[in-house]
C-alpha cells in the first residue's frame, strides 16, 4: 500500500501543520495556527499511484504554466508571488441555470470536507509528475444551483487584471484564460476542486486560491484562480484549442497515440525530484493517464483519436 511518506519528502510531512497557513487562515476560515491535516479525508489518495514518486514540493512550485504571470516555466514562481487575491475570492455561477449564484471562498470550503488527492498530471511538453493536491470535489460546488436540461458542458474563465499580469500582446494568447468540461466530466468524483498542495494554501502560481485538478486529461485543462463558472449548452471554446487547434483539443484525454505536432505522447519525463525536464524517470505514457478503469466509460464509441 502507498503510504504518504513514500510519496513526499518527510519533512514536508512532518510540516503539515502548515496547510492553509496564516495568509490564508482568514479567508478559509481557520484558526490563527493554521489547519491540521489531521481531519482531511484521504480516502482518494490512493488512485493508480503504486510505485510513483511525488515530485518535491520546490518542483511543483517552480516549474509552473502561468502564462498571466511568465510564459517560461520559472517565471510564474517569480513573478505570480507579488499579487494579492480578493481574500473573498467571489466566484460566479450561471448559465443554464434557473438562478445565477455566487459564492465567496469561505463559503465553497464548506461544501464538502477536504480530502488529499494524490494524483498524476501529464503535460503535452511530455513532462509529468505526481502532486498531493487537497481540495474538495467539483460537483460539491456545481450542484449548488439547479442547472437546465440544455446545461451540457461546462465552462471556466480564470481571473485576469492587466495591472499586475502580462498583457495578451507579451503572453501570446487572449486573457481571460478560459477553460471547459462535459457535463459528466465536470461532475465526475475524480475532478477536484483544489485550495492546496502539499499540505499548504496554494501558491499563487499553482493557481490560488482554488483551481481545477482533472487527472486523466493533460495539465492545461486545469484551469487556474477560477472567477466564473459557466452552464452551457454548446462546447465552449477553450484557450489553447482555439490558439492551436491542432494541437490542443477539447477533450484531451491523455492518449499516448495521438501524436503532438511538436512533442512525442508515447512516454514522459517523470519529475520525481531529480530537477527539471529531460533529467527524470522516463516512463511509458498509458491511456487516461492511468485512470481509464474510472472514466472510460464515459468515452465508450468515441473516436480518441478524432476527438483528442
Amino acid at each position: 500500500m502507498l503510504r504518504y511518506s513514500d510519496v513526499t519528502p518527510k519533512h514536508l510531512y512532518l510540516n503539515r501543520r502548515k496547510f492553509l497557513g496564516a495568509a490564508a487562515a482568514a479567508a478559509l476560515a481557520v484558526s490563527s495556527k493554521g489547519a491540521a491535516l489531521d481531519n482531511v479525508s484521504k480516502t482518494g489518495r490512493l488512485h493508480n499511484l503504486l510505485n510513483d514518486m511525488a515530485a518535491p514540493r520546490r518542483t511543483v512550485t517552480s516549474y509552473n504554466n502561468f502564462y498571466e504571470f511568465g510564459t517560461g516555466k520559472d517565471e510564474p514562481s517569480k513573478n505570480a508571488p507579488a499579487w494579492k487575491p480578493n481574500a473573498e475570492w467571489p466566484v460566479r455561477l450561471e448559465g443554464e441555470v434557473a438562478r445565477g449564484k455566487t459564492l465567496g471562498l469561505n463559503e465553497i470550503l464548506k461544501l464538502a470536507p477536504l480530502e488529499e488527492r494524490i494524483y498524476r498530471l501529464r503535460c503535452v511538453e511530455g513532462w509529468s509528475y505526481v502532486v498531493p493536491w487537497i481540495g474538495i470535489p467539483l460537483s460539491s460546488l456545481l450542484n449548488q444551483v439547479e442547472r437546465t436540461g440544455n446545461a451540457k458542458y461546462v465552462a471556466f474563465d480564470t481571473f485576469y487584471d492587466p495591472k499586475v499580469m502580462l498583457s495578451a500582446r507579451q503572453a501570446g494568447i487572449k486573457f481571460p484564460y478560459v477553460e471547459g468540461l462535459r457535463l459528466d466530466e465536470a461532475l465526475h468524483p475524480l475532478t477536484l476542486l483544489a485550495v492546496g498542495v502539499y499540505g499548504e494554501a496554494l501558491p499563487n502560481q499553482n493557481g490560488a486560491p482554488l483551481r481545477l485538478v482533472v487527472p486523466w486529461k493533460y495539465g492545461f485543462k486545469s484551469i487556474k484562480s477560477i472567477t466564473r463558472i459557466r452552464f452551457v449548452e454548446k462546447q465552449p471554446p477553450t484557450t489553447w484549442n482555439v490558439e492551436w487547434p491542432e494541437a490542443y483539443a477539447f477533450y484531451s484525454n491523455v492518449n499516448p497515440n495521438k501524436p503532438h505536432p511538436r512533442f512525442a505522447q508515447s512516454d514522459e519525463d517523470r519529475l520525481d525530484g531529480t530537477g527539471r525536464f529531460g533529467q527524470g524517470q522516463k516512463i511509458k505514457t498509458t491511456l487516461f493517464n492511468g485512470y481509464g478503469g474510472e472514466v472510460a466509460s464515459m468515452y465508450a464509441g468515441m473516436d480518441l483519436i478524432r476527438n483528442y
